[in-house]
């Protein structure tokens, strides 16, 4: 018999974040085009979780709402997309690891879910995504060249030491208050969002980036410490100190690997480390995406592979479940 979350009636709201993959770059269709979602599923009988047999469409749940803001920077939520704001299902041209999150979380879940996704392309967790509390520090590149990273809402992205800043038309965390915004405003008018309910709890984090970080070393050196401050931040912004927080890797990025993408990558299994990070025990996981690519590279999109996002979203949304097992676990034994 399978577990199932204690959530005692609030709908169960989990937060999708990070750039253009998260976003979702995996084709739909065509059906007969290997690579896409409807071959996928039609030819080679894939996720049939997500086909209705019966009606001969995809299927629809009616415990999962799948709800996508999209703007750039902090623009406002009127002068953003509301790019979808239904019960999931297959919908659009293009997936992200969104379908594979709201299935496995929503078959655990005894509440309903909904699966809320803020985010844009081409965006750095060390520059447009910087949370709060974030200060500037030093860098010196390889050319021996030294300088000042902003700290959040600081602009330029980086300046020689000991010279002023000279700001353009954007700070760091412009993106990351635009996201949590937006996002905000969906929480605020809940019911709007989600027909019939009135409750939620935040209970979980999704975060798959880095690719925009990879190009500056600067960025990557610093990326597990902004990690840390984005998990901590965003459990102290959405009031929700007990969610979960399951981050992938960059498919293309094998384990041992080397240079910028090798300290991305050791960033996202450090913070997942309960010894390093004790208060992160049980409660932050890292998915290894690099088994579960078709192919290409996160600036490539994966090649627009739709198993690739399919694969990834699923094992994610495996092991938010598994979080929230253990804690049921803990909190049955101790109760």
């Amino acid at each position: 018999m399978a577990m199932t979350c204690q959530a005692q009636g609030k709908t169960q709201v989990f937060i999708l974040m990070g750039q253009s993959n998260m976003l979702g770059e995996g084709a739909i269709g065509p059906d007969n085009k290997n690579g896409s979602l409807g071959f996928a599923v039609k030819t080679e009988h894939k996720y049939q979780y997500l086909w209705d047999k019966t009606n001969n469409s995809w299927a629809v749940r009616d415990d999962v709402r799948y709800v996508f803001t999209m703007g750039s920077g902090n623009a406002s939520f009127e002068k953003s997309q509301l790019l979808h704001n239904e019960w999931m299902t297959v919908t659009g041209k293009t997936i992200g690891p969104e379908l594979g999150i709201g299935n496995f979380v929503g078959n655990y879940s005894k509440e309903k879910v909904m699966i809320l996704k803020g985010c844009i392309g081409n965006r750095a967790l060390g520059w447009d995504l910087l949370p709060p509390g974030s200060e500037e520090y030093d860098y010196t590149d390889s050319k021996g060249n030294k300088w000042t990273y902003a700290g959040y809402h600081d602009s330029p992205e980086k300046w020689p030491k000991g010279t002023p800043p000279k700001p353009m038309g954007w700070f760091a965390g412009e993106q990351y208050d635009g996201d949590t915004e937006r996002m905000g405003v969906i929480l605020s008018n809940f019911t709007t969002y989600m027909p019939g309910e009135t409750d939620y709890e935040v209970a979980g984090f999704f975060w798959w980036q880095g690719d925009r970080d990879r190009y500056d070393t600067g960025l990557s050196s610093r990326y597990e410490k902004n990690l840390v401050q984005l998990i901590t931040t965003l459990r102290k912004q959405f009031n929700a100190p007990s969610a979960k927080f399951v981050i992938a890797t960059l498919g293309q990025t094998p384990m041992n690997a080397t240079g910028n993408e090798g300290m991305i990558i050791d960033a996202m299994f450090n913070v997942a480390n309960g010894t390093k990070y004790p208060q992160f025990k049980g409660n932050v996981a890292t998915v290894y995406s690099h088994p579960l690519s078709m192919g290409g590279s996160s600036a490539a999109h994966y090649g627009g592979n739709a198993e690739t996002y399919m694969n990834i979203g699923q094992a994610m949304g495996d092991a938010m479940v598994n979080l929230l097992k253990e804690d049921e676990l803990h909190n049955n034994y101790y109760h």
